[in-house]
């Protein structure tokens, strides 16, 4: 199999490494299709790859006492596998795919070697850990400031820029996963959104109808995170 390129690779963490840096991972580089609900991640397992998503989505899982909560949301913007970075090789979260497509695996002894290698590869990844703990700090805000309404607008908003699409696939039952809430009460909000102008649902699906309005719904819970991730992509 041809050893992905620099110039061609989608994910942002992969184009913003230096050629070099880039090189020490591409040998080990794997192209790997993500399936829907496929499990990337198993809580207080070792963790195999890094995986760098380069299209699709992956939701970081918190297993609670009263059900599954999404803390965390990858896409082309990060890759899975974030402890490996920080010298361990397990988490108690897991890490679920909610959108399919590819991502682009290397082995964690690979993964580490070369971070061992590097300082400027380390600088990056590191990086982009923070502005990954970032955007969990808002999530805990989003959960204890926000109605379901903002809450999914936030959610919304989240996987909108991820995914680089209006229409997405949404269905309510993963939606009451993703926010640790029932269902009907998921259904209610979809429908209150959409009666507003700012969705159109349909039958496994989402469409974004006025991004503007969703923002103003989910207030300053969305956009620290997004601009920390600029900031420090823009220092790497």
């Amino acid at each position: 199999m041809a050893q992905p390129q620099h110039g061609t690779v989608r994910n942002r963490l992969l184009k913003a490494v230096s050629p070099d840096d880039f090189a020490r991972l591409a040998p080990h580089l794997e192209a790997q299709p993500i399936k829907l609900r496929q499990v990337v991640i198993t809580p207080n397992e070792p963790i195999s790859h890094a995986c760098f998503i380069e299209e699709g989505l992956c939701s970081i899982i918190s297993h609670t006492a009263e059900g599954r909560l999404e803390i965390g949301t990858v896409g082309y913007d990060g890759f899975v596998g974030t402890p490996l970075a920080l010298g361990t090789n397990r988490t108690p979260h897991a890490s679920l795919v909610q959108a399919e497509g590819t991502m682009l695996c290397i082995p964690a002894a690979a993964f580490r070697a070369a971070l061992d290698e590097s300082a400027t590869l380390r600088g990056v990844l590191v990086r982009y850990v923070q502005s990954l703990i970032v955007q969990v700090g808002q999530t805990v805000y989003a959960n204890a400031d926000l109605n379901i309404e903002g809450r999914l607008a936030r959610w919304i908003l989240m996987i909108h820029d991820r995914l680089q699409k209006d229409e997405m696939p949404l269905t309510h039952d993963f939606m009451a996963l993703m926010l640790g809430v029932r269902r009907p009460g998921v259904t209610t909000s979809v429908h209150i959104l959409e009666g507003a102008g700012l969705i159109k649902a349909m039958r496994g699906r989402v469409r974004v109808l006025d991004r503007e309005r969703l923002m103003e719904l989910a207030g300053d819970t969305y956009g620290v995170a997004e601009a920390e991730y600029e900031r420090l992509l823009a220092e790497a």
